[in-house]
C-alpha cells in the first residue's frame, strides 16, 4: 500500500511563515501566526507580532516589507506605519500585525479570532 504524498504548501502560507521569521529577525516579541482560512474570507492568515517601541514597531514593519520584496511579494496596503502603535501590512492572503505591546492586549486578536488555528512557525520557540 501506497504512502499519502505529503501536502505542498501554499505560496500564502510559505510567505506568511517567511514575514514570521522576519519578525523575529529583528527580535520581535511574542511572534504568533493564525489560520483564518477556515473562519474568514478577508484573509487566510494573520501574522502577529509586538514591537517593545514605536521605533521598534516601525522597524520590523518596514524589515518585513523590504525582505519581502526583494523576494517578490509586494505589500498592498500599509497602515499605521508612520505612528508605529499598529501597523498592518495587508498582502492580500495574509495581513502582518506589529503592535505596541499596550495596543496588542487592548485588541487581543488573538482572542478576537479564537476559532483561528495557531499554526506552529518553523525554527521559532512559541512566544518569540
Amino acid at each position: 500500500m501506497s504512502q499519502p504524498l505529503p501536502q505542498p504548501q501554499s505560496d500564502s502560507l510559505t510567505q506568511a511563515r517567511r514575514a514570521a521569521h522576519l519578525c523575529s529577525d529583528l527580535k520581535a516579541n511574542d511572534v504568533v501566526m493564525l489560520d483564518l482560512a477556515r473562519v474568514s474570507d478577508a484573509t487566510d492568515y494573520f501574522v502577529i507580532a509586538s514591537g517593545s517601541s514605536d521605533t521598534h514597531v516601525r522597524a520590523i514593519a518596514e524589515h518585513v516589507m523590504e525582505q519581502l520584496k526583494k523576494e517578490g511579494v509586494r505589500v498592498h496596503h500599509v497602515e499605521g506605519l508612520p505612528q508605529g502603535r499598529w501597523v498592518l501590512l495587508d498582502y492580500i492572503d495574509f495581513v502582518v500585525h506589529v503592535f505596541h505591546p499596550t495596543l496588542r492586549s487592548f485588541y487581543q486578536l488573538e482572542r478576537l479570532w479564537g476559532d483561528a488555528a495557531t499554526i506552529p512557525i518553523d525554527g521559532l520557540r512559541a512566544g518569540t
